[in-house]
């Protein structure tokens, strides 16, 4: 254990007692750096890896931290009745947890040496060898797809979209359990065609059995302005829930056990 404790990275929070990111009561660890710059991103502090100065309504925050797993760890193990109880544990988010693939994995090892089950949210938007390293350390992986269209992912996130296809079909061949999540964006991908498109994707991989859909929110935005950023989404507002009920219908036409949220 003393090898893995000693592995460094690079983080920006930790979140104790969340219900909506996997299983269970969970720990969210957030790591920084991410390859994609979705417009909606509800973390743009996770996007860069540099450690940031974020102006806040309390004041200057300074956002990144350098730490070690044994570190985190001291974290994460304060809740293990908790995850006993619920089925819960540790969960990797960002950010890409899987751009520091080192210290993600050896989260992961350090926390199955506790007992402790893993989930990471991940674009799979990395070099197949990457998430190769890291998928066998995964007891639960939230794998987001955005959109069918590569052209149209790439306008609003940066990047194309074959490498992550590709990775998706991967991660559904070794993963211990797999879960498609559609984050379902106004004017990116809220039309019924594009997420049945999606959702149909989901349905080809011979693993998946369940698609979640994530309703387009706006609780970062005032993030982008602490980081004099422009908030790209501008003032669309968010989705109805009628709407959001309508598409989840038409999700379910995929024949897969479909849900709002995460």
């Amino acid at each position: 254990m003393d090898s893995l404790n000693d592995v460094k990275g690079r983080i920006f929070d930790i979140q104790r007692f969340s219900v909506h990111d996997g299983p269970g009561i969970r720990t969210i660890v957030f790591l920084k750096g991410c390859l994609l710059r979705c417009r909606w991103c509800c973390n743009p502090e996770s996007q860069e890896w540099d450690i940031q100065q974020m102006n806040t309504k309390n004041g200057i925050k300074t956002v990144g931290e350098d730490t070690t797993v044994g570190k985190v760890m001291e974290e994460v193990v304060k809740d293990v009745p908790f995850y006993l109880r619920s089925g819960g544990g540790l969960t990797l988010s960002g950010g890409e947890a899987m751009c520091q693939s080192d210290f993600a994995i050896a989260l992961c090892k350090a926390a199955h040496e506790y007992g402790i089950n893993t989930a990471i949210e991940t674009t799979a938007a990395l070099p197949q060898d990457v998430v190769a390293r890291v998928i066998p350390h995964i007891d639960y992986v939230m794998l987001d797809i955005k959109h069918m269209n590569s052209d149209k992912h790439k306008e609003f996130t940066g990047r194309a979209n074959e490498l992550i296809l590709e990775n998706a079909k991967y991660i559904d061949a070794h993963a211990k359990k797999l879960i498609i999540r559609i984050p379902v964006i106004p004017t990116f991908n809220d039309t019924p065609q594009e997420i049945l498109d999606i959702a149909k994707f989901a349905n080809s991989l011979p693993h998946v059995t369940d698609l979640h859909l994530l309703p387009y929110h706006r609780l970062g935005q005032d993030k982008y302005a602490g980081l004099n950023r422009e908030y790209l989404m501008g003032d669309i507002p968010t989705i109805p829930n009628e709407k959001m009920q309508y598409l989840l219908e038409v999700a379910q036409q995929s024949g897969l056990n479909c849900r709002i949220g995460g």
